[in-house]
């Protein structure tokens, strides 16, 4: 039997062959080097190698793979600790029949990886409540980002959300903050972004428009408030989905993110050493009509940091469905 997947914003970029890994039950790296020979594995229509890169809305057939009676499953929920299931549930901002959307803490992966054992995405049957379907995550947060995350509750919910980021009718927030003060106080980034690997860790790195390996990105920003012109809270809007998109933006606009280690800016004294990025809102095309907007109250970290500054925090609205 062959399957075919359709892939969705949190997977953009993504290596073929992991995509695969995590989304065939049972398929090995072997497997995967010795259908991709044969041809059996497609991106398209069309033969592909394991290290090419996804882009949203490629279409991806592979063949399916029975696992041996033997092979213990993936995922059971069994082995997660009641407390931890608890800390789940706690952080649903909202449920309904197709969408669950949480906040997220900073520190947790969206999903797994090398080295990274526990993530979002292996803790997802434990938010089946009454429905058949495990829930699929519909877009993905930087393990250290935290905020608003999107799940779809099935199939269907899951593509017709899958349309809808491929679309402009998504719009994504951010609140960040950053060590310095842009020149001009609000504007558009649009800087062509490429994935490069550096000791063994994958980064995004200006590239310029000629390259073939570079993807488009674009990121509008605004600040908010600035203490001096040391730092400033400032509010971003992707209009890609390219990875760590607004962390390699921040840099290049000479404003990294406080806590950012990997793209210029470690720590200041009497800041939390953490990554100071937060998904504050998610406005979308509910699956079942209307468009809904969640808001995720900031981390601790950053909320000190903020209150620190003498900054002004908004409080944090109610979710919000529209016709």
């Amino acid at each position: 039997m062959t399957l075919t997947f359709e892939v969705p914003e949190a997977e953009t970029g993504t290596r073929l062959d992991r995509f695969l890994r995590r989304n065939v039950e049972g398929l090995t790296q072997a497997h995967i080097q010795k259908f991709l020979r044969a041809g059996k594995i497609r991106v398209n229509g069309a033969k592909a190698e394991a290290n090419t890169r996804l882009a949203l809305g490629d279409s991806v057939t592979a063949p399916e793979i029975t696992p041996p009676k033997e092979m213990p499953k993936v995922r059971q929920v069994m082995t997660m600790d009641p407390h931890m299931i608890r800390d789940l549930e706690a952080m649903i901002l909202y449920r309904d029949d197709s969408v669950i959307v949480l906040n997220k803490p900073a520190g947790l992966a969206s999903q797994g990886g090398s080295g990274i054992t526990v993530h979002l995405d292996g803790m997802l049957d434990a938010l089946r409540f009454e429905g058949t379907e495990r829930p699929k995550l519909v877009h993905r947060l930087d393990r250290d980002t935290s905020g608003v995350l999107l799940l779809a509750r099935g199939v269907k919910p899951a593509s017709k959300l899958a349309t809808a980021f491929r679309g402009r009718d998504v719009e994504k927030t951010y609140w960040a903050l950053v060590w310095g003060v842009p020149d001009v106080l609000e504007g558009r980034i649009d800087l062509p972004l490429v994935r490069v690997e550096v000791s063994g860790m994958s980064r995004s790195e200006p590239a310029s428009r000629k390259d073939p390996e570079a993807l488009k990105a674009v990121t509008g920003y605004r600040v908010v408030e600035y203490a001096g012109k040391k730092f400033a809270w400032m509010e971003l809007q992707p209009q890609t989905g390219r990875m760590h998109q607004l962390r390699a933006h921040m840099l290049a606009l000479g404003t990294p993110i406080l806590g950012d280690a990997a793209y210029g800016q470690a720590f200041a004294d009497g800041f939390a050493p953490q990554l100071h990025l937060h998904a504050r809102r998610l406005s979308f095309p509910h699956p079942d009509g209307g468009f809904l907007t969640v808001e995720a109250p900031l981390p601790k970290h950053m909320r000190d940091s903020f209150l620190h500054l003498g900054f002004t925090i908004p409080e944090t609205m109610k979710p919000k469905r529209t016709p």
